[in-house]
Formats: C-alpha cells, sequence, structure tokens
C-alpha cells in the first residue's frame, strides 16, 4: 500500500498539519493515490484482464483491455476512497491503518468524499462511453455494494460482514467479460463464484494476526469473536468449495488441459496450506507459530497462478 511520508506517531493520534496548513505537493499526490488503494487494485485488475482473454478465446481488442482496466481502477479506487471516508473514525484506532491519509491530515474528510464521488462519476462514464453500458452498471453495481452494503451496513454488525462483502470483489470477473462479449455466460459466473469463495480463506488470516486492532474498534471480524480452531475450519470449508468449483470450468467446455492441471496443482497446494493451519490451530498453537500469514500470502499467488492460466489456456487448446 501507498502510504504518506509522515512522522511516527501512536495509532490514534492524528498528524497535525504544519502551522499555515502547509503540506508538500508530492506528499499530497501520494496521499491521494494511497486513498485509491493500489495494492488491492492490484488484484482486482489480475481478475479482470485474464478473463478478457477467455471471453474472447484469444487476444482481445488491446485499446479495449486498456480502457476496462483505466475504468476499473477509477471505479476501485473511488469505492476505496470512500471507504476509507466512512471509516476515518476507526482507522484512525488501528495500527494497520495509522498512516492512511485521513488518519495523517495530509487529506481532509471533505477533499476525500469528493475525490471517491468524481471518481465513481468519472469511471462510471468512462466505462459507458468507451466499453459499454453493461460494464458500466456492473462497476456502478460494485462500487455501490462496497461501499453501502459492506463498509456501511455489514462490517461493523456481523462476523459475516467479509463473505458477503466480498461480492464487490467479485465483480471484476464479470466486468472482464461483458467489456468483451456485452453479455454474461456460465464461465464469468463460476469464476465469480471461485474468487466468492476465495475471498474469506484469503483474507481471515489476516485478520487472526490483526484480530486484536479490530476487537479495539469493535468490527466483528470472525477471528475476534470466534477461536483461532472455528476460524480454520471455516477456511478449510471455504478452500474446498473454492477449489471444486475452479474445476467446473474443464467439464463445462469453456478450459483444457492447461487451467486444469493449474488449478489442481495450486489449489491442492492452497489445501495442504488450509489444513496445516487448521492442525495447528486444533493444536492451540498461537502467536507466530501459528503461522497464519503463510496462507494470506499463497492466497495471493494462487488467485494470481490461476487467473495466468485463464489468460493462457485459450492458446493451448
Amino acid at each position: 500500500m501507498c502510504v504518506t511520508a509522515v512522522e511516527s506517531r501512536p495509532a490514534g493520534v492524528a498528524l497535525t498539519p504544519s502551522p499555515g496548513g502547509h503540506r508538500p505537493f508530492g506528499a499530497r499526490i501520494k496521499a491521494f493515490v494511497a486513498l485509491t488503494k493500489p495494492r488491492i487494485i492490484e488484484l482486482l485488475l489480475i481478475t479482470t484482464v485474464p478473463v478478457m482473454f477467455l471471453a474472447a478465446q484469444g487476444v482481445p481488442n488491446l485499446w479495449l483491455v486498456l480502457a476496462t482496466t483505466i475504468g476499473g481502477y477509477l471505479s476501485a479506487g473511488g469505492a476505496n476512497a470512500l471507504n476509507m471516508y466512512i471509516d476515518r473514525d476507526i482507522d484512525a484506532l488501528m495500527d494497520r491503518t495509522s498512516q492512511r491519509p485521513l488518519v495523517t491530515g495530509m487529506v481532509s474528510p471533505r477533499e476525500c468524499l469528493a475525490f471517491g464521488i468524481a471518481l465513481a462519476v468519472i469511471s462510471t462514464v468512462w466505462f459507458g462511453l468507451l466499453v459499454n453500458w453493461l460494464s458500466a452498471a456492473l462497476s456502478l453495481g460494485a462500487l455501490l455494494f462496497y461501499v453501502v452494503v459492506y463498509t456501511m451496513l455489514l462490517k461493523r454488525r456481523t462476523s459475516q460482514n467479509i463473505v458477503w462483502g466480498g461480492i464487490a470483489g467479485c465483480m471484476p470477473v464479470l466486468i472482464g467479460w461483458s467489456a468483451v462479449t456485452n453479455s454474461m455466460s456460465w464461465a464469468a459466473v463460476i469464476l465469480f463464484a471461485v474468487i466468492f469463495f476465495w475471498t474469506p480463506p484469503h483474507y481471515w488470516p489476516l485478520s487472526m494476526k490483526v484480530k486484536d486492532d479490530y476487537a479495539r474498534v469493535g468490527v466483528p471480524m470472525l477471528p475476534v469473536i470466534a477461536s483461532n480452531r472455528v476460524v480454520a475450519r471455516q477456511i478449510v470449508i471455504y478452500s474446498w468449495v473454492m477449489v471444486a468449483v475452479s474445476l467446473l470450468l474443464t467439464p463445462l467446455g469453456y478450459t483444457g488441459w492447461f487451467y486444469t492441471a493449474v488449478a489442481l496443482l495450486t489449489g491442492g497446494f492452497w489445501l495442504w496450506e488450509a489444513h496445516g493451519l487448521q492442525n495447528r490451530a486444533k493444536a492451540g498453537v498461537s502467536g507466530p507459530k501459528l503461522k497464519e500469514m503463510r496462507l494470506f500470502h499463497w492466497s495471493i499467488t494462487y488467485v494470481s497462478l490461476l487467473f495466468v492460466a485463464v489468460a493462457v489456456d485459450p492458446f493451448l487448446r
């Protein structure tokens, strides 16, 4: 995540801009970029572009890929900025978010709100005029779902927040497909489901690591209200469903041997890691020895490799 260059301070203590309100231009630019959460958007684009190759059964129009990528960044960036605006109170109290631009004072709440709304409007118009209006509707729907349903309604109320809130993160798959075909397909729905079942076991290990942060601000992430053993069991269940769903593309005729091989190998290693985490949790292991972040880091590699296979497979059939 891009962060602004600011002085160190305890979590929960906002940085006061220097006298006269001087905020360096370069740091301000970095702060506005940080509002979009670039590292999260990288994952979203990883699931968008490969689907365009699958939908085209080859190389899609490269201008269309560029337009879709830019539109996707603007839309997700707007959603992330609005998320930071809404969560600025708890971000100031959490260690992992204590350097975000609204907390440091590098960007004001009013600026953040205007920035997020502007990106939402621009991205929707961009998609509609340069891609198609189905993709524009899906993009706007994802943004509203993330901001309203996840951030405003679910995040602070239920331990299932990341399960249902993760639907917003599944939408880039549908957007990538619709950008090429201006329609939907079962292939896109299956890949949507892969990301849906991937999201909880991807995020829960991180939540296990920083559960004290979430507990401090009253956000009921599953690891906050349940034991490591319960969380690990849920991770294993979602992991098995995710791998099973990922293998549906081939029998339905959308992919061939290459994708199947990658899905089996990467999915098998995922299950190995998930069961390893469950075994450690059952044994009562905690702290650094729980090694929950191994699965978190692998989850990013897994989704990257799987979707690279989605893009490569059409060329090998």
